[in-house]
């Protein structure tokens, strides 16, 4: 990309820096790990961002092949962005630096979003509690607008996403966001969210058990 600074540095570490690192480049991968966004959609989810620095990060990832344009049906509809197979790459990336930084003393005021939220279960979910067992939930995360539905994966060890609706899950699980969060990260218990109808579970709730079972504070460094 010959308007940006490049660290000319063949070590693959600087290399990969070149192409993701600027300022809100991997935010955007994770807006788009779940599936496609419309641009109004990630601005959503990058509120700290400006729409000239989203757009110019929009097209440099596209020019290094990790996100396309492209036009998706039902949910989402119309024009939107997506990752490559190349920018789909980065999950394991994202993953692990999501990891790593959730054990950094947290200083933000900000909440997180549906995205973010839902890397951060993967990040912090233990994959030793995940094994031997599968299941498909689906998390309806409510606002006032509506939901926003994603349907989380565990397979023998891994716990995966991808945004929309479940044909058949094992269990639904819905709420608002300030609850689910709470729940989720061990600060409030399902029970009691339950029994005062913030959050609502169809189907198989022992799946919605040890989903969150596995989930693990992270302990600061």
């Amino acid at each position: 990309m010959p308007d940006r600074r490049s660290y000319d540095d063949p070590c693959g570490i600087a290399r990969a820096l070149d192409v993701v690192g600027e300022r809100w480049a991997l935010l955007v991968v994770r807006e788009l790990l779940l599936g496609p966004k419309r641009y109004t959609d990630l601005a959503r989810g990058l509120p700290g961002s400006s729409p000239t620095v989203l757009s110019q990060r929009l097209r440099d990832l596209e020019e290094a092949g990790i996100v396309t344009r492209t036009t998706a049906g039902p949910p989402v509809g119309g024009r939107v962005y997506e990752l490559t197979g190349r920018g789909r790459e980065l999950d394991d990336v994202l993953l692990a630096l999501g990891r790593w930084g959730s054990r950094t003393v947290q200083t933000s005021a900000g909440q997180l979003g549906t995205d973010a939220f839902v890397l951060a279960l993967r990040t912090t979910a233990d994959p030793a509690r995940l094994a031997g067992w599968s299941a498909r939930v689906e998390l309806r995360v409510e606002d006032g607008a509506g939901s926003d539905r994603v349907v989380l994966t565990v397979d023998d060890g891994r716990l995966t996403a991808a945004r929309g609706a479940a044909a058949s899950p094992d269990a639904v699980l819905a709420g608002t966001a300030a609850v689910l969060r709470p729940v989720a990260f061990g600060r409030r218990s399902l029970d009691d969210a339950l029994a005062s109808g913030d959050l609502r579970v169809e189907g198989d709730a022992a799946a919605v058990r040890r989903l969150l079972a596995a989930v693990v504070a992270p302990v600061p460094a």
